[in-house]
């Protein structure tokens, strides 16, 4: 327990140095506010935008947001094959990303990011298909050197699911000059940011289904934690849902690294302001699509980037259950104890076979 509380408190100390510091990066404080709006002022903004998108139509009939799900024209590249018991082979898959925004004042702005209209994903397949985890990252991650090893790829293979690793939007080799642009100060970029990410993993899942994959599901992590929890509310074919570390709440994040601006009071109306223009593409904003069984949740006691209440309120909106580890956001001590669980859970729903569920 001691060297628990340790490593805890040093994965909270980590976060601070590192993670806030990637978070309130200061062209992000800058861009938050370009035209040195007051409080006032920026919820007239704010409620100007909810107008656009929070529609009733969005909520009851998503695909009327979100558009339906297209198998993609996919381009693929082999990366290396896979040996051992179980052989398979790393692909990476590229197709056009057949997004439109629904703003018009944005969508000049949006669409000519060129590198962004390309949808891309490391797949790592076995010689047939398999269940498959789709694999969604966090904040200004993406690029695959790096998500090879903050995933624990080998593991999940060898419980024998096939895995994809997705890239979402404004991210990685979908950035310009590797800067993420997603979120954005901008919320009518962060709402179209979101709906193109649905509309990618979407496409990818059913890419991975015309290929034959007997069941879909997602994890991710952070930003891809609320993107996960986001898909789970308006997609009743996942096979299950795991968000890690998850932002519940950008609206909460504004507010912890200093975005907001004015007294409290006005700090406190900025932060319903966003939570209100933001519903329409937050994981709390709709009920779950899937039932309890099919979702995990898990947080970490030391994060101090998407502190354990963000986990507990996703639980919490999607009667789910809440597993928690020691460490941090970034430095996760003791989350193989979370996997477990997550192992668990797939061999209970059948996605993977029991014989695994000890492994």
């Amino acid at each position: 327990m001691v060297l628990r509380r340790i490593l805890t408190t040093a994965a909270s100390g980590f976060d601070k140095t590192v993670g806030a510091a990637m978070l309130v990066r200061g062209d992000m404080i800058r861009s938050f506010d370009p035209a040195g709006l007051g409080p006032e002022a920026r919820i007239e903004l704010l409620e100007a935008i909810r107008t656009i998108y929070d529609k009733p139509e969005h909520f009851t009939a998503s695909s009327s947001f979100f558009g339906e799900a297209t198998i993609p024209h996919v381009e693929l590249a082999r990366v290396r094959l896979l040996g051992g018991p179980d052989p398979g082979m790393v692909l990476d898959a590229s197709w056009p990303s057949e997004f439109e925004p629904l703003e018009e004042g944005v969508r000049a702005d949006y669409l000519g990011h060129a590198l962004n209209r390309t949808a891309t994903a490391r797949l790592f397949l076995h010689a047939t298909p398999r269940p498959v985890v789709i694999l969604v990252h966090g904040y200004r991650c993406g690029a695959f050197a790096l998500e090879e090893r903050l995933w624990p790829v080998p593991w999940i293979f060898e419980l024998g699911l096939d895995v994809a690793m997705a890239v979402l939007p404004f991210h990685a080799c979908r950035a310009p000059k590797g800067t993420a642009l997603f979120p954005s100060p901008d919320m009518r970029f962060t709402i179209e940011g979101f709906r193109q990410a649905i509309a990618d993993l979407r496409a990818l899942a059913a890419l991975l289904c015309d290929r034959g994959a007997p069941a879909i599901g997602v994890m991710g992590m952070s930003l891809g934690g609320y993107t996960s929890g986001l898909w789970a509310t308006i997609d009743p074919t996942l096979a299950f849902a795991v968000p890690i570390v998850p932002c519940a709440s950008i609206a909460d994040v504004a507010r912890a690294v200093g975005l907001l601006v004015g007294t409290p009071e006005q700090q406190a109306a900025q932060h319903q302001a966003i939570e209100s223009t933001l519903r329409v593409v937050s994981p709390l904003g709709r009920p779950s699509a899937l039932p309890p069984d099919r979702f995990l949740v898990v947080g970490a006691a030391g994060d101090k980037i998407t502190p354990l209440d963000h986990a507990r309120r996703m639980a919490e909106h999607f009667h789910a259950p809440l597993e928690t580890f020691h460490g941090g956001h970034l430095l996760q001590f003791g989350r193989a104890d979370a996997f477990r669980a997550v192992r668990r859970m797939l061999a209970r729903l059948g996605i993977i076979e029991t014989r695994h569920a000890a492994a």
